[in-house]
């Protein structure tokens, strides 16, 4: 089946991101504006859910019902109250040194936070203070009472971040580039404790090389490749996945991976740099894409999409 995308909202101009549906519309944000929106697919109308988000990027619910998401302009992690139009800091020191720019979140079934913390200084959110940029974890220890701990130590960039149906998987994109850098969609196994395994790259979407040595993957037409941003699952543990650009490779493209790494199908969008998705109406069909130049995008599909929360 061909996915056809119809733009439903935006563009708005600078990224769009974050789609999560909260089981009667989606809230995605408006990163350069600082805002939370809500699309309701039954009006078609856009509203504004939160002001001043600074800079938030991904968007993750709880089993209740909390809306969590990526303050990179306030380098951390927060739980907004829409009602109050109030946002409650989660931890964000570690060895006390501020983490870098949150970038995607998930929560698993433990009420885990997962997070990636790539640096990008946005918002003027001051110098990196870490010396690494990893994959990071906020652990539930009752009475709002949290912790803050590093969960990888050989990831350089990650960006999108995805945990398996059953709770044992971490899918996390690298995504890195400069000399010798990679850009992977990576599984890391998830062990009891809640520490990770060695990973199994799934895909790589090229390594960045140099023409001084006569290697041109870099160069050009057939150019560094785009690779993971956002992802979602489908009901059979499908990872759906927003990558690719214009500069190169096979232009912008919604992949369809196996939790093995098979491709099992791909999608074209019209538009330059999809950012990240979801599915959503009420039978779970449709995927919604927001893009880098402030889009979302709605196409129906033959697959039924699968998230925890609600």
């Amino acid at each position: 089946m061909s996915w056809n995308f119809e733009l439903v909202a935006g563009p708005y101009g600078g990224t769009a991101e974050g789609p999560v549906w909260d089981g009667e519309a989606v809230l995605f944000t408006h990163i350069p504006a600082s805002k939370i929106l809500r699309y309701d697919p039954k009006s078609g109308a856009v509203s504004e859910y939160f002001d001043e988000s600074f800079n938030t990027n991904g968007l993750c619910f709880d089993a209740q019902g909390n809306l969590y998401g990526c303050q990179q302009g306030r380098r951390r992690i927060a739980r907004f109250d829409a009602a109050s139009n109030t946002a409650t800091s989660m931890p964000h020191l570690l060895g006390g040194q501020r983490h870098n720019n949150p970038n995607d979140l998930v929560v698993d079934k433990s009420g885990r936070i997962w997070f990636t913390d790539p640096y990008s200084g946005i918002g003027d959110s001051g110098p990196q203070e870490l010396d690494h940029m990893s994959v990071l974890r906020i652990d539930p220890k009752g009475n709002d009472q949290w912790d803050l701990v590093r969960a990888t130590t050989d990831i350089s960039r990650p960006n999108g971040i995805l945990i398996s149906r059953d709770q044992r998987t971490l899918y996390i994109a690298q995504s890195d580039y400069g000399a010798d850098r990679r850009r992977e969609l990576r599984a890391y196994p998830i062990a009891d404790d809640g520490s990770l395994g060695d990973y199994t790259v799934l895909h790589t979407f090229g390594i960045d090389g140099g023409a001084a040595n006569g290697d041109l993957r870099g160069v050009g037409s057939q150019g560094v490749q785009r690779g993971v941003d956002g992802m979602t699952l489908d009901v059979d543990g499908n990872i759906i996945v927003c990558a690719g650009w214009e500069a190169a490779g096979p232009g912008p493209i919604i992949y369809v991976f196996s939790p093995a790494g098979r491709v099992l199908e791909t999608h074209a969008l019209r538009v330059d740099r999809p950012t990240n998705c979801c599915f959503g109406d009420a039978d779970m069909r449709s995927l919604y894409v927001t893009t880098g130049g402030g889009h979302l995008f709605r196409a129906r599909t033959d697959r039924t999409g699968w998230i925890m929360w609600p």
